[in-house]
Order: structure tokens, then C-alpha cells, then sequence
């Protein structure tokens, strides 16, 4: 397997297969495993072999067939698969910091996201300082000899700022500090965020993985001793644990993502290019177009500007208007998906946010944030268009 490109991972990597010898991967909807003795049980629960499991909280056999195969394609020595994106980030920030501890993070994150870092960890003692993610002077600056992790958003949401996974990662570990990275935007399939330097990945599998709005999902990438020995034991006990029909799922969804993503990103340069010419509009933002301020970082590092791009109506009257005349592309809050999906972040997935800071992150009242799906290029840029005349 070391041999196999990405997509023949994602197709084959981690298959168990049962007594029967079936070619889809096998469901498994139970919830404990039975044990040919009481010594058995106590020996399992002291020590799990490779394929023993105890509880489905704790593992499942198709629940570790997802996280085999999105660790090989990864390139991670191991993974744990979450009960959503939201529990994976939880999960990996949560299991590793205690009271006293010091985070610096990019400021310019999902929603969800600040609410975890901002609330939810400095309730319990861990000191956050949030700095911007393209400055490396400020990361520099705010990395203390104490700071026991950085997080970031490789590709920022919804304003698409793309983070130097090597530079911010050389600056981290120069003092011991574990670089956490939600590598959303990127995709597994144009990320190299180990080899760029990060330590955990992690991921909303609802998001690109599963890729046709089915079920919710996440998953922590990392070593095998942060997976086993640090995340583990925090969502083993606290309930953080992906089913097994999800992770059949996002198993399915693994097979063709990257064909979707291709075929999505093809289309999001083809749609920012048309409509970053369109008077009708104060900007748009994509990572793939020259003018955006780490094109060439997003070159370097992804590749490609991945299948999320951004645009300004102006106000926030005329996205209203350009959301509500749009007829082939939805108004939804997910993203990642067959179906393009659009959504105005100042009044949704950042709607907590004061004004404020809003203005600071540059979501601005005329954002509208774009996902583009696996529809005809020429249907969706027709659309856009009109929808864009209508304002």
C-alpha cells in the first residue's frame, strides 16, 4: 500500500472483510462484541488487540475501516472517527490541554470553531491568543516557550485566507508546541499537511468525504501514541464516537472524492474567473485567482483553490436578493457537496459574532460564501449571472 497513489487508497485502504468475503464493505450495527470467556473480556478490556473491539463507543469494525483508509490517505500513522467536524475539533484541542495551558490560534475560523476556542477552553483555564493567520510576524510574536499547541484553519471559512502550514509549524515546533490544522477547505485529496509540517489533522467528514448532504461525521488524523494515548481515552468516555452507518458512509463517499473534488475545483476556477469580471459584484474571492493575496502559497501548498469561492454583493439587502433569486444552486450552511450550496455567513454560521469583528475578519454584510457542486459549469455560471443582474 506505502506504493498506492491517493485515489487507489481511498478505494482500497483498510478493508476487513468478514467470513463471506463481500466486496462492499460490511456493516456492523452492534453496539458490544461477545467475549468465549470471562478471562477473554478481562484481557480485552486490559489490552485490545489490533481487531478486538469492547464497545462501539470505543471502536467498531467499519468504523475502523474509515479510520485505516483516511489515515493511508492522509499519511498518518492512525486516526479516530468522530461523531461530526465540530467533535473532532473538540476532541483534539480538548483531550490534549489542561488548565494553565497556552493556544495560539488564527483568528479568522468557522463559527463553531471560536466558540470552543474563546468559550469552552478558557472556561476551564486554557489561555487562547488570536493572532492573523497570513502574518507570521504575529504568529512569531505570540508563541511563547510555554504554548502547547497552534490551531488553524488551513483555508479560512468563509473568507478564504490561506495559513503556511510550514512556516506557522516550524515556528511552533521550534518551542514543542502541536500544530492542530482543520484542513476542510484543502480536502484530503490536495492536502499534505503532515508532510508540510502538521501534527493532528482533522476533518468534517459531512463536508467532502461523505459529499452528497448524508450524514454527519469527523474524524482526528495523527500518531498512533496522540490517537491511542490522547484522544481516545477523552472520547471513549465522553461519547464523541462516530456510528457505524456513518462511517459505512463516509467509506462509499471515500471511493469517488477524488473525482468530486476535481471536478468541483475545475468548476470553482471557472466560475471565479467569470464572475471576478462582473461589474455587478464588489469582489470575489477565490484562492485560485492570481490576484488573491496567497495565490502563490495556495500553488505551493494545495495546488489548486479547492471548491469554495466567495463573493460581495455590496449589502447585505442585495445578497438577500442574489441568494433569493438563484435557481439551481441552494441556499444551504453546508458545503463540500454534489449540489452547489450558497450562504450568507453574517447572518448564519457567523451570525454570534459582533460587528465588530466581523468587519475585522472581512465578513462583510454583502459576503455570500459559494460551495460548488458537481452541476454543468455553463448551468451554474448562468445562474450566478442572472441572479447577479437581478441586484
Amino acid at each position: 500500500m506505502k506504493t498506492w497513489k491517493k485515489r487507489t487508497r481511498a478505494v482500497h485502504a483498510g478493508t476487513r472483510r468478514s467470513q463471506y468475503n463481500e466486496v462492499s464493505e460490511a456493516i456492523y450495527l452492534t453496539q458490544g462484541f461477545v467475549y468465549d470467556t470471562a478471562e477473554d473480556a478481562e484481557a480485552r478490556f486490559i489490552k485490545s488487540g489490533e481487531d478486538e473491539f469492547i464497545y462501539a463507543r470505543y471502536g467498531n469494525p467499519t468504523v475502523a475501516m474509515f479510520e485505516d483508509r483516511i489515515a493511508a490517505l492522509e499519511g498518518t500513522e492512525d486516526g479516530f472517527a468522530t461523531a461530526s467536524g465540530m467533535a473532532a475539533v473538540n476532541g483534539a484541542l480538548t483531550s490534549m490541554l489542561r488548565a494553565g495551558d497556552h493556544v495560539v490560534s488564527a483568528r479568522a475560523l468557522f463559527g463553531s470553531c471560536l466558540y470552543i476556542l474563546e468559550e469552552v477552553l478558557t472556561r476551564y483555564g486554557v489561555e487562547v491568543t488570536f493572532v492573523d493567520g497570513t502574518d507570521l510576524a504575529a504568529w512569531e510574536a505570540a508563541i511563547r516557550p510555554e504554548t502547547k499547541a497552534v490551531f488553524f484553519e488551513s483555508i479560512s471559512n468563509p473568507t478564504l485566507e490561506v495559513i503556511d502550514i510550514t512556516a506557522v509549524s516550524a515556528l511552533a515546533h521550534a518551542v514543542g508546541a502541536t500544530v492542530v490544522v482543520d484542513n476542510v477547505f484543502a480536502t484530503p485529496v490536495f492536502s499534505d499537511a503532515v508532510a508540510q509540517g502538521a501534527d493532528v489533522v482533522v476533518y468534517s467528514a459531512t463536508k467532502h468525504i461523505d459529499g452528497q448532504g448524508r450524514a454527519l461525521g469527523g474524524v482526528i488524523l495523527g500518531t498512533k501514541e496522540f490517537i491511542r494515548g490522547t484522544v481516545e481515552p477523552y472520547l471513549k468516555h465522553t461519547g464523541g464516537a462516530m456510528s457505524p452507518f456513518n462511517a459505512w458512509i463516509m467509506l462509499k463517499g471515500l471511493e469517488t472524492m477524488e473525482l468530486r473534488v476535481r471536478a468541483q475545483t475545475e468548476t470553482a476556477q471557472k466560475l471565479a474567473a467569470a464572475l471576478h469580471a462582473d461589474e455587478g459584484l464588489q469582489n470575489v474571492i477565490y484562492p485560485g485567482l492570481p490576484d488573491h493575496p496567497q495565490h502563490a502559497l495556495t500553488v505551493s501548498q494545495m495546488g489548486f483553490g479547492g471548491t469554495v469561492l466567495a463573493i460581495d454583493a455590496g449589502s447585505q439587502a442585495a445578497a438577500f436578493k442574489l441568494l433569493n433569486a438563484l435557481e439551481i444552486v441552494t441556499i444551504s450552511n453546508n458545503l463540500g457537496d454534489a449540489k452547489s450550496i450558497a450562504t450568507h455567513p453574517a447572518t448564519t454560521t457567523h451570525q454570534r459574532l459582533s460587528d465588530n469583528v466581523k468587519a475585522m475578519l472581512g465578513i462583510t454584510p454583502g459576503l455570500i460564501r459559494l460551495s460548488v457542486g458537481l452541476e454543468d459549469a455553463d448551468d451554474l455560471l448562468a445562474d450566478l449571472r442572472a441572479a447577479v443582474a437581478s441586484i
